[in-house]
């Protein structure tokens, strides 16, 4: 509830060299001279022992530092104490603090959670920050970082001041124009030259490829040594190989960073006609997915390989030598036994890939933020071929209305519960 004192372990869990915990709420320094004394000046780190108040008894010497609203991370008064990390001290501390009344454990991302509604951060930079946490791969770590260090706010705000004077203007021309019915080229071509820009916003890559993953699908004829290619590709036996045709039937989807760019490798059942009901399931799924991939790797012969847009041909099994299923200028000669073509494939793979992913610069948009600048766009389409001064700021309100909610200013309240309930306790 707002108002509560929160607190929480906000490090790693115990043991570890050093571990965090954070009170924040308006009897934060309550609690904290409670267990420490004398709190430091503010911004200003201090030792201090601290004390089970109830019994005096000694707990642990820690850093502690204190944080005044509005000047503090949640927009709220926080103590932070940096104690030992052993179980015993962090189990101590935490059980002192919940004896504490007014005190309570924070659900989690109540702190960031807090940081939004005081105005600390804005909605897209929470969203980065929950995509910070779930990063596995450096791409996606330098995509979520732009976006938690206001990336994407700040062009927001570049919009909504242009905007708002657009909008100024249009509202201005309404009250006092004499000729209602004229309207202004030079606001029309202002709104087509800011709808154009939020274009060229939408057209690219979007954030959800660098979170899930690029998908990558392996097809090809039975037998072909699809899954020996994608045991190879991840380091580990992830599927099972044997000589005898139609051994996959159901697809295998592995996880893998690339270059730090994060892919989903798929070994699909080998393409050929079947009488075997199930082996038959198996094939036309390996169909769907050919059709639904970002880039196919092919281990067939290249007359016979599906009409897609990105396609790396493999000659697989070169340790055997040329087995006669593609020419030898076809394709890069793979061998999952002696490794040759491996890298070489792995390369091509990775710069497909890249170039369905947003640059490492760039800030991308997710699906939410999307169909909301879509929407802004769209307004914007209509005011820039609109004779009407009225109907034009009308335009240009829903506008405005849509990048309040990308920022999370107004009716996102549907989403919070989701995002926040994606943070760690303690966040």
């Amino acid at each position: 509830m707002p108002g509560d004192t929160i607190f929480a372990l906000s490090s790693g869990r115990p043991p570890a060299a050093i571990s965090v915990i954070r009170i924040s709420g308006p009897l934060a320094h309550d609690a904290g001279t409670l267990v420490a004394g004398a709190l430091p000046e503010p911004r200003t780190a201090a030792v201090r022992e601290l004390h089970d108040p109830a019994s005096g008894e000694l707990l642990d010497q820690a850093l502690v530092l204190r944080f005044d609203s509005p000047a503090s991370s949640t927009g709220e008064d926080i103590v932070e104490l940096q104690c030992h990390g052993g179980r015993a001290v962090v189990d101590a501390l935490l059980a002192v603090l919940t004896s504490v009344e007014g005190l309570r454990v924070a659900e989690p991302g109540e702190f960031t959670r807090r940081a939004f509604e005081n105005g600390r951060i804005d909605l897209t930079e929470a969203e980065g920050l929950a995509d910070l946490i779930e990063a596995e791969t450096e791409s996606q770590r330098k995509a979520a970082l732009a976006l938690a260090e206001g990336g994407l706010r700040k062009q927001i705000a570049e919009w909504q001041t242009h905007l708002l004077g657009l909008s100024a203007e249009a509202e201005r021309a309404i009250d006092y124009d004499e000729d209602d019915e004229q309207v202004d080229p030079a606001l029309q071509r202002a709104c087509g030259a800011l709808a154009a820009e939020l274009q060229s916003w939408l057209a690219r890559p979007r954030a959800e490829r660098l979170k899930d993953g690029v998908r990558v699908v392996v097809a090809g004829p039975p037998n072909a040594g699809k899954s020996s290619i994608l045991n190879a590709l991840a380091g580990e036996d992830r599927a099972i190989v044997t000589d005898v045709p139609g051994t996959t039937r159901d697809h295998i989807e592995v996880p893998l960073s690339l270059g730090g760019v994060p892919i989903v490798l798929t070994d699909t059942a080998g393409l050929r006609e079947s009488s075997d009901q199930i082996e038959a399931i198996g094939i036309a799924r390996a169909e769907s997915l050919v059709e639904s991939a970002d880039v196919l790797v092919w281990l067939g012969n290249p007359d016979e390989a599906p009409r897609h847009p990105r396609v790396v041909r493999v000659r697989p099994k070169a340790d055997l030598g040329d087995p006669g299923a593609l020419p030898p200028e076809e394709g890069i000669a793979v061998s999952a036994i002696t490794g040759q073509g491996l890298s070489e494939l792995a390369h091509h793979i990775g710069m497909f890939a890249k170039a369905l992913l947003p640059t490492e610069t760039a800030v991308s948009l997710n699906r939410r933020q999307g169909e909301l600048v879509a929407i802004a766009h769209a307004a914007l389409g209509q005011a820039s071929h609109c004779d009407d001064l009225v109907l034009i700021a009308e335009h240009m309100r829903t506008a405005r209305s849509a990048f309040d909610r990308v920022t999370g200013r107004a009716g996102v309240e549907d989403v919070l519960d989701a995002l926040f309930s994606r943070f760690c306790l303690g966040k």
